[in-house]
C-alpha cells in the first residue's frame, strides 16, 4: 500500500500524524510524505519601482522551510519503522497533492482538517475539500479530538 500524507507546520498535520502512526498498515505500506510551498504573490501599485531581487531569496527560504517540515515528519515515520519517502512541491497544496497521488499513484491520502466552514472556508479555500472531490483514490481526513482542540484554544488565549 501507498499512502501520500500532506503535511504543513499546524497541529492539524501533527493530529494526522499521530493517527497515522497509530494505526497498523499492511506490510511494505510505504508513506510518501509531502509539504508543499506556495509561490509568493507579489504586487505593486506604482509601475515605476523596479523589481525586487529579494523575492526569490524569500522563496527559496520558504521551499528549504517545506523540506524540512517533509523531512521531520518523514523521520518519525521512518523511526517508526515505515518505508518512507518526503517530497515538496511548488505551488497550490491542493492541487500539488492531487498531482503527486496521480504521479506516484498511491491508494490513498492522508490529510488533517483546519475545520474551517462558512466565510473563512470560502475566503481561504479548504484543501481537505478540493483533495476530497478530486483525489483519483480514496482520501482520509483526520480531525483534530476534543482534548487536542481545547489545547490549541488555550495556546491562542495565552
Amino acid at each position: 500500500m501507498k499512502i501520500l500524507i500532506a503535511v504543513d507546520d499546524s497541529a492539524y498535520s501533527k493530529a494526522a500524524m499521530d493517527w497515522a502512526k497509530s494505526m497498523t498498515w499492511p506490510a511494505r505500506t510505504e508513506f510518501l510524505v509531502l509539504s508543499a510551498a506556495r509561490p509568493l504573490v507579489a504586487a505593486y501599485a506604482v509601475t515605476e519601482v523596479p523589481a525586487l531581487s529579494y523575492p526569490a531569496q524569500v522563496y527559496e527560504e520558504e521551499l528549504k522551510h517545506h523540506e524540512e517540515i517533509s523531512a521531520r515528519y518523514e523521520k518519525q515515520l521512518r523511526e517508526h519503522g515505515f518505508k518512507t519517502r518526503a517530497l515538496v512541491a511548488q505551488g497550490d497544496p491542493r492541487e500539488a497533492i492531487v498531482d503527486a497521488a496521480r504521479e506516484h499513484a498511491v491508494d490513498l491520502i492522508l490529510v488533517g482538517s483546519h475545520g474551517r466552514s462558512g466565510i473563512s472556508k470560502l475566503v481561504l479555500g479548504s484543501v481537505a475539500s478540493h483533495v476530497v472531490t478530486h483525489a483519483p483514490c480514496p482520501v482520509l481526513v483526520v480531525k483534530l479530538n476534543a482534548r487536542q482542540t481545547a489545547e490549541m484554544k488555550a495556546r491562542v488565549r495565552s
